[in-house]
């Protein structure tokens, strides 16, 4: 929520998506078991892992909303940051890790794949299920962006949940659609290696994506501040005031997507006393917050 037209996503999309890797999980298991398909396993695995991942940001966005006490002063809301980096080590070590593993192991010993024709109909199956809820991810990430290109608003976003479905619905339907080809191919060619090349292109799909969603939500758990267009805008709002002189420095963290911690370092006129500098401060203090909601607490320090 760097920007303050830019908004926090609910839950929609992420109990959609949810609701569509519980459906499909386990027929991609079976379907693979029963036809000996390595792709096919991989996307079983897939679906389980993106299951267990939307599980863990429900239980971050819970834990986030706890209230602060003494030993959290400014809440809890990093525990959403600290479980979406937890999340895209997941889609990489369990996801994108085993699925190379299993596709490498069936190009080093390949098996012919008896008739697909299950194999197809849980694959058509998945993606509708996948693709409904990639739709609705994007619809909900539409709303936050607005109008934003998508990798600023990435960037600038400071809501993780808000941007990871998007990218594991893509990375599923992308997926799906490699799965369906090359199995296609591999049984029609007669070629068993396709394949298991399948399921090494998704685990590559898998760890790309896991490297992106871990960037953006390691900088956030290290404490990112605000942008340096609202370090502007902040500097501007607290020079209007006639008792300022200029603003020195200004250091913010998000604590939670909705709440930042800000500290403005001013330089106010040299005859103003204790009392009005104080007045000064809280006039100050009070335009920010009305500006910038997502601005909690404020501490401004005289040069």
């Amino acid at each position: 929520m760097d920007n303050p037209e830019l908004k926090t996503s609910n839950k929609k999309s992420i109990y959609s998506a949810l609701a569509a890797n519980v459906l499909i999980a386990l027929t991609k298991f079976i379907a693979g078991a029963f036809t000996n398909s390595s792709s096919m396993i991989s996307e079983g695995i897939h679906s389980t892992v993106d299951t267990a991942n939307q599980l863990l940001i429900l239980y971050g966005l819970k834990r986030s909303k706890r209230p602060p006490d003494q030993s959290h002063p400014f809440g809890y809301g990093k525990e959403l940051y600290f479980w979406s980096f937890i999340v895209s080590i997941l889609i990489f070590g369990l996801g994108g890790t085993l699925s190379i593993y299993q596709g490498v192991a069936h190009i080093m010993k390949p098996e012919l794949m008896s008739d697909p024709f299950w194999n197809y109909i849980v694959l058509i199956l998945s993606l509708i299920f996948e693709g409904t809820s990639f739709f609705i991810a994007l619809k909900e990430f539409n709303k936050t962006r607005n109008g934003m290109g998508w990798w600023d608003a990435i960037i600038k976003s400071k809501d993780p949940s808000s941007f990871l479905v998007v990218f594991e619905d893509g990375a599923a339907v992308a997926g799906l659609i490699i799965v369906m080809v090359l199995m296609g191919l591999s049984h029609y060619l007669q070629i068993p290696e396709l394949d298991g090349l399948a399921s090494v292109i998704v685990g590559l799909l898998l760890v790309f994506v896991s490297f992106i969603l871990a960037r953006e939500s390691r900088s956030l758990l290290m404490g990112e501040g605000i942008a340096s267009e609202t370090r502007l805008k902040i500097a501007q709002l607290a020079e209007k005031d006639s008792a300022v002189i200029k603003t020195k420095n200004i250091l913010s963290t998000y604590q939670s997507p909705e709440y930042v911690v800000l500290m403005l370092i001013i330089d106010f006129e040299d005859h103003l006393d204790t009392e009005e500098i104080t007045e000064a401060i809280r006039r100050i203090r009070e335009d920010i917050k009305n500006e910038f909601e997502f601005v909690h607490f404020v501490i401004i320090q005289p040069e």
